[in-house]
């Protein structure tokens, strides 16, 4: 009797941790202004703060959404890939299916820019989502054709060689006696200004740019790297187990970028090597948090929420984009918050612009409706 071959089961705990991590995107960080705003006290201050970027050195919260959104897709590459084996499809497909879905993010990250305006003298073409395709499907490639230990000494020499590049090799048009790790002597900036058309988004540095991208591979191989594990099944190796190798491997990544940061800054404009480790790390530890909770213990009644979300999460980015949804907000609960005292009023108009989007997005949950690329 032939053997039917099982499929890999789909793991809820990486839909809720990209919806967690989406809410962030879909007004997370405006809520949390909002309660700042109506609590001004300094721990909500202090959160609140959390929700801007850092200029240059250092790492915020909402530092921490993108990289952590490419190390969730590169852990669900090993499950996707052993999916795709298993319905039939040969390397050739698989190869032609990783191209296309990189190319196609690189696309939707410039029309995301911009590009039905065909003003291309000011169009960005660096991109949020054209990172991502890039640094995944180099990832992906490196997944399917090298072993796992090779694949680890080329994420190492990526990052020791990007660090000894960018602190070594100044931009060649930086003045005299600039830092080669500031965004004027930055060989990044450098290598976007000669190579990239149309504008760079920070004037003479753009934080998407080409040499900062291979570093983003190596965030979406550790994600593929924790897939890989998790998908292990060794005598021994039970799923506890594997959460408290989780917890131990990324605690060594959060060390291992703290003790760079003294030599080679933390840094999601350049995407240092101690940013992708540091955060790597922190994104691990995330991870391993929800797997047990979801997939190890079985706690899923509460996970609804962030599902609808992480699972038509490139459809919310796209969709904030080209639909207004801030018009649906005022009108449903524009009227309500002027109801309340004005230190309230964003709370209540942050609230509501979560639940129009989840609303948009429950709808296309519903009816089985997932944007995929």
């Amino acid at each position: 009797m032939e053997k039917v071959k099982q499929q890999p089961v789909r793991l809820q705990s990486l839909d809720a941790l990209r919806g967690f991590d989406m809410l962030f995107i879909m007004g997370g960080g405006t809520l949390l202004v909002a309660l700042a705003t109506l609590f001004p006290t300094p721990f909500f201050e202090a959160i609140a703060e959390q929700t801007h970027h850092v200029d240059w050195n250092g790492c915020h919260m909402e530092d921490m959404i993108f990289p952590t959104f490419l190390f969730i897709a590169g852990i669900s590459f090993p499950f996707s890939l052993e999916k795709q084996r298993l319905s039939g499809k040969d390397g050739g497909a698989i190869l032609r299916k990783i191209i296309r879905r990189g190319l196609t993010l690189v696309l939707l990250g410039i029309v995301y820019n911009g590009l039905l305006n065909f003003d291309f003298s000011t169009q960005r073409y660096a991109s949020v989502l054209g990172r991502i395709g890039l640094a995944w499907m180099c990832a992906a490639l490196l997944f399917v054709y090298v072993k796992t230990k090779s694949r680890a000494w080329i994420a190492a020499a990526i990052l020791v060689g990007y660090w000894l590049l960018l602190r070594f090799v100044p931009a060649p048009d930086a003045a005299a006696g600039v830092d080669s790790l500031t965004m004027e002597g930055c060989l990044v900036g450098y290598v976007d200004r000669l190579l990239l058309p149309g504008r760079l988004h920070l004037t003479i540095h753009d934080p998407e740019g080409l040499l900062s991208t291979l570093p983003a591979v190596v965030t979406a191989m550790l994600g593929m790297f924790t897939g890989e594990f998790i998908k292990q099944s060794k005598e021994g190796l039970t799923e506890t187990r594997k959460v408290l190798y989780l917890l131990m491997g990324g605690l060594c990544l959060i060390a291992i970028g703290l003790i760079w940061n003294f030599f080679f800054p933390i840094n999601k404009q350049i995407w240092s090597s101690s940013f992708v480790c540091f955060v790597g790390g922190i994104s691990t530890l995330f991870f391993a948090l929800f797997y047990y909770v979801i997939d190890v213990k079985n706690h899923r009644g509460w996970t609804l929420f962030f599902r609808v979300i992480g699972m038509n999460s490139i459809t919310i980015y796209l969709a904030q984009r080209f639909i207004r949804f801030s018009y649906t907000n005022e009108a449903l609960f524009g009227g309500l918050a002027k109801l309340m005292p004005e230190s309230a009023q964003p709370l209540v108009l942050a609230i509501g612009y979560i639940a129009v989007c989840w609303a948009f997005l429950y709808f296309l949950y519903k009816q089985k409706i997932f944007l995929k690329v």
